[in-house]
């Protein structure tokens, strides 16, 4: 007999899991259903819209001239091999739980409660200061390109990380239109981000194609500089957490080097797991999930490997500017105009990162509502639009307000550990529910089970031992503060859990 209508596992506490018909039914219900209108386009859109952002009009520069040198495209493909490991990971999940909350859903279905609260609450934290995060930035570009017209904002609503700012006016607006477009729908969303989009893939393009132009062949020598040991004391915070338990030190260039650079433009890569947050409202999930997930992620390697390339190419790596590499390195070959494109590229793309981060942040949320974990208030989707409009009205304030007031540069790397840390539960949750339950029909299959999950966590580790040490603490209190809000409200309002409690008939 089939083992699919088998009940949960409503006795195992913490470590209960909900099954994954019982995850499906869910969705079905009136009120808390969420309408399905996204194509595999509109997710691969997304995927794209989400993943270039700061990272590559930033970071290449950054890490080629203090990590990795003209090698910094190797760091990309590094990076990306890690990302495509998770990515065959959440597809095979993705397509046989088409439902919102991503690795948070994921980890209920395959290792149990208590871990899926955790992965929802550090998914919380991830997409909400990638959003402020993502805010601020863009709210820069918008500022540095109203100064080259002459408008001119008030001291005062220029941020506090603007000289006598106080209140960042322009992030705060900007999550609040996104909110109210989220609210809105989801294929609204789809279809601003497509225009948006094609504006920055557009950006990234000329800049590959117009710096073919300006490349000089001896700035690539030597290719994988000689490798050099960075200064600063083994016990400083800021050293990366395998420094600090171990004493291996990682090194800038070299071979090694490659890899401690990979740690760092990581971050460009973040954004390929919100696709899977939009499971539920996907037209046909099993087929255009996988195509989403990958799709967008080799799009982007791609993307990246050619502007660092080109980056190196055009201006010696010793040479590079850290604020702006990209646009500085067309000043200094002569050619101002490209440089004014790339700032509104990377003004203009930076709305898609924040308007699909709120999104999988919302997603995540109403999953978490919906399974009693968090109030079920939060879980009614909107009458007319069929979105989860009160979590967005919610969190799109919250985060609104610490955009504007809250100058928080050094939570961002925050959001690489929590990525990693939901790489490596839903890796974990792939090979757990192989076992569990080898009955279940996956439109897509993760090759080479356990072997690739294994191989895909390990990888993560490496990078998130590569982190700093402070970031590891900041992580592990907001970690502890979820803990305690499971216990105290959590577990004894889970729907799972009171279903359990039930008399048999």
């Amino acid at each position: 007999m089939s083992t699919d209508q088998r009940p949960p596992r409503a006795n195992a506490g913490m470590f209960r899991t909900k099954s994954v018909e019982q995850s499906i039914r869910d969705t079905e219900e009136p009120e808390h259903g969420l309408r399905k209108s996204l194509s595999a386009w509109d997710l691969t859109v997304f995927g794209v819209g989400v993943i270039i952002g700061t990272g590559i009009f930033v970071l290449t520069g950054k890490v080629a001239k203090e990590n990795a040198g003209p090698a910094t495209a190797l760091a990309f493909v590094a990076a990306g091999i890690v990302c495509a490991l998770a990515a065959l990971c959440y597809a095979e999940f993705a397509s046989t739980v088409p439902v919102a909350g991503s690795a948070y859903t994921f980890a209920y279905a395959s290792i149990g409660e208590l871990p899926a609260w955790i992965i929802g609450w550090d998914l919380v934290l991830e997409f909400a200061l990638g959003t402020a995060v993502v805010a601020v930035g863009w709210s820069g570009y918008v500022r540095s390109l109203m100064d080259n017209i002459g408008w001119h904002l008030p001291a005062s609503l220029e941020g506090p990380d603007a000289p006598g700012g106080t209140f960042d006016i322009l992030a705060f607006l900007l999550v609040l239109v996104l909110t109210a477009i989220l609210v809105v729908g989801m294929k609204l969303s789809a279809r601003i981000t497509a225009v948006v989009v094609a504006i920055k893939v557009t950006v990234v393009m000329i800049v590959i194609v117009a710096g073919l132009f300006f490349i000089v062949g001896d700035n690539y020598k030597p290719f994988i500089p000689p490798a050099v040991t960075p200064e600063g004391g083994g016990s400083n915070w800021d050293s990366p957490l395998v420094q600090l338990l171990f004493g291996y030190e990682p090194t800038n260039f070299g071979v090694m080097g490659i890899f401690t650079a990979a740690s760092i433009v990581f971050f460009a890569f973040i954004g390929f797991d919100v696709v899977a947050t939009a499971a539920e409202e996907t037209k046909l999930p099993q087929r255009d999930m996988p195509r989403g997930i990958l799709g967008s992620l080799l799009i982007c390697t791609v993307l990246y490997v050619a502007v660092a390339l080109v980056v190196t190419g055009m201006q010696h790596y010793t040479e590079l500017s850290v604020s702006a590499p990209l646009a500085d390195a067309f000043k200094a070959a002569g050619h101002p105009f490209y440089a004014g494109v790339i700032s509104f590229g990377a003004a203009v793309g930076l709305t898609t990162v924040c308007l699909i981060l709120l999104l999988g942040q919302t997603r995540v949320f109403f999953a978490m509502s919906r399974d009693g974990l968090l109030p079920r208030f939060f879980s009614v989707t909107h009458p007319r639009f069929k979105t989860p409009y009160r979590p967005t009205i919610l969190l799109g304030v919250v985060i609104a307000v610490v955009a504007g007031f809250t100058s928080i540069n050094e939570l961002a790397t925050l959001v690489n550990i929590g990525t990693l840390f939901a790489f490596v539960m839903v890796a974990v949750g792939v090979i757990i529910l192989r076992r569990t339950r080898p009955d279940l029909h996956r439109a897509f299959r993760t090759p080479w089970v356990p072997v690739l999950p294994i191989v895909s966590i390990a990888a993560s580790l490496w990078l998130m031992l590569n982190l700093p040490g402070e970031t590891w603490f900041r992580f592990a209190v907001w970690m502890a503060l979820g803990i305690v809000v499971y216990f105290a409200y959590g577990r004894g309002h889970s729907r799972l859990g009171r279903e359990g409690e039930r008399p048999r008939a």
